[in-house]
């Protein structure tokens, strides 16, 4: 029972404080996804910090692709501003308050000057709970004194966060387990300034499907093994690189590669590209230079990579809560709601998580396929505005029936621009093994059936999918009604260059009379004896 003088419990709060050098990780997302969840399980708030005391490497723009990020999964901060994030604390704004802290702890005589920098006095055993790993205590004599200011007046990271959290009243941090080594350092500098403790929990690491960490630079890795194993495509690929800059520079709204652009501080030097290869630097410009001019595609490493190929904010959300967390009773499936109810630190594993593209592919399919038609069209043509908008214009009003076509067959939002590319691409060659198999062989059957069929579409009016189906029936029917193919495939093969397409009668209304006639007329054009 509460006493009348009894303070109330201290409400939870937790953050999340990226270092703004680059783009948001899964890893970093998924930090972010626990740290909301657990806030909200308990009635608290979530905050965002931007730890930006590496001044060389932080910018405002790799900030505001974060908040992108973060606002395209939904976990915004309780304490964001405006559109310039004017309520989130950066680290560089704060140096007083460092200051301050550093000051106090010299008075306490925790510090000495080191060349210039300042170092925190350690040596005592440190002992501290971790809500995952449990108990831990490390010994003083393993404990070296560390650096807490830096020569140019910058707090290190491991002074900024204890200040930081401290003064944001953080009652748990949720991180990575890579910062559990740091942790009795930050025990120990809460313990010198005389401020509480949070309570840590420190989860799990993403790795890959071979063992090795989920890591930024697997993009890089990735690049340079393409590179090594293809040495004579660097020229082409600085030539194509050069190419689209001079073209970026006389349209600045010019597109490159279906809708790809290539930024001011992504365009690159011959040099860049060597010392790339060379192991000198990861630059990420270059893999994605690399990539956008081969046949090579990068791991999806970052939140933008994942909305890039397709995903929904909602399978990667439910996909990543999963590695490291169970919310048991075989539970696979579930929305942010059901986390924010649910979340908690008892069942976040100790075992490090192995992330499943193929499992991710089959969440989103799942999602792909219960969705209703109509709004399985109405998402698809949003994404395909923003990221290929050649269909929407190419296909207009026949959208929804592009939509219909692939939904069954689709993973994510990106594969009908592979399935479908056709549609807006008319073949420039025909596949060999297609038009031998259904085309030219006995004495170019398929060839007379493509122009008897060409014949009797040219001459129809209604260009629905039903009544074009109706009519390829009834041809099929005049030649027998013993093979189906000897008819559909060979048209399959003049509007895609292959042997294959969705259901005929949806592909022909989507392209339109025109459009089919003049594709008929040019196989039989690139194949007339």
């Amino acid at each position: 029972m509460t006493t009348p003088d009894a303070s109330p419990a201290p409400s939870v709060v937790t953050r999340f404080a990226p270092s703004p050098t680059g783009e948001l990780h899964v890893g970093g997302a998924r930090t972010a996804l626990f740290s909301w969840a657990y806030a909200r399980r308990h009635g608290g708030r979530f905050l965002l910090r931007f730890e930006d005391t590496d001044q060389k490497r932080s910018s405002r723009a790799a900030e505001q692709n974060i908040l992108r990020d973060l606002h395209w999964l939904g976990l915004e901060g309780d304490n964001e501003g405006d559109a310039n994030a004017q309520g989130i604390p950066r680290q560089s704004e704060r140096l007083d308050i460092y200051h301050a802290a550093l000051a106090k702890l010299a008075a306490a005589g925790h510090t000495y000057d080191d060349d210039g920098a300042v170092r925190f006095r350690m040596g005592k055993d440190v002992s501290f709970t971790d809500a995952v790993y449990g108990d831990v205590t490390v010994p003083g004599a393993d404990l070296e004194d560390f650096v807490i200011q830096k020569a140019d007046g910058f707090p290190t990271f491991h002074l900024a966060v204890v200040v930081d959290d401290a003064d944001m009243g953080v009652t748990h941090v949720i991180r990575g387990q890579e910062h559990l080594a740091n942790t009795p350092k930050h025990a120990a500098l809460y313990d010198a300034l005389g401020q509480p403790r949070p309570v840590w929990c420190h989860t799990p690491s993403i790795l890959n499907p071979d063992g090795s960490k989920m890591s930024k630079r697997d993009k890089a890795k990735a690049a340079r093994k393409y590179l090594k194993a293809h040495p004579a495509s660097l020229k082409d690929i600085i030539e194509q690189h050069q190419e689209a800059i001079g073209q970026i520079s006389t349209n600045a709204h010019n597109t490159i590669q279906s809708g790809k652009v290539i930024p001011e501080n992504k365009r690159l030097s011959p040099a860049d590209f060597q010392t790339f290869l060379d192991g000198v630097t990861d630059a990420p410009a270059v893999a994605e230079a690399v990539a956008r001019h081969s046949e090579l595609s990068l791991p999806e490493i970052n939140v933008a990579d994942f909305q890039s190929s397709g995903y929904t904010p909602a399978v990667l959300l439910n996909y990543l809560a999963l590695l490291g967390w169970n919310p048991g009773d075989d539970v696979e499936r579930f929305d942010l709601d059901f986390l924010a109810a649910h979340f908690d630190f008892e069942r976040i594993g100790k075992s490090n998580s192995k992330f499943d593209r193929d499992k991710l592919a089959a969440f989103s399919q799942d999602d792909i396929l219960a969705l209703e038609p109509a709004v399985w069209a109405q998402r698809l043509e949003a994404h395909f505005t923003t990221r290929f908008p050649e269909y929407v214009e190419k296909l207009g009003s026949g959208f929804p029936v592009f939509a219909a076509a692939y939904q069954e067959r689709s993973k994510t939002l990106n594969d009908p621009s592979v399935l479908g590319r056709f549609f807006v691409e008319a073949p420039t060659a025909y596949n060999a093994k297609a038009v031998k198999k259904n085309l030219t062989k006995n004495h170019g059957e398929g060839l007379g059936n493509l122009g008897s069929l060409r014949d009797k579409l040219a001459a129809h009016d209604d260009w629905s999918a039903a009544s074009l189906h109706a009519l390829i029936d009834g041809a099929w029917e005049a030649l027998g009604g013993k093979n189906m193919g000897a008819l559909a495939q060979p048209l399959r093969v003049a509007l895609t260059g292959a042997a294959v397409s969705p259901e005929i009668g949806p592909t022909l209304e989507i392209l339109g009379r025109n459009e089919t006639l003049a594709r008929i007329d040019a196989c039989l054009a690139a194949h007339a004896s």
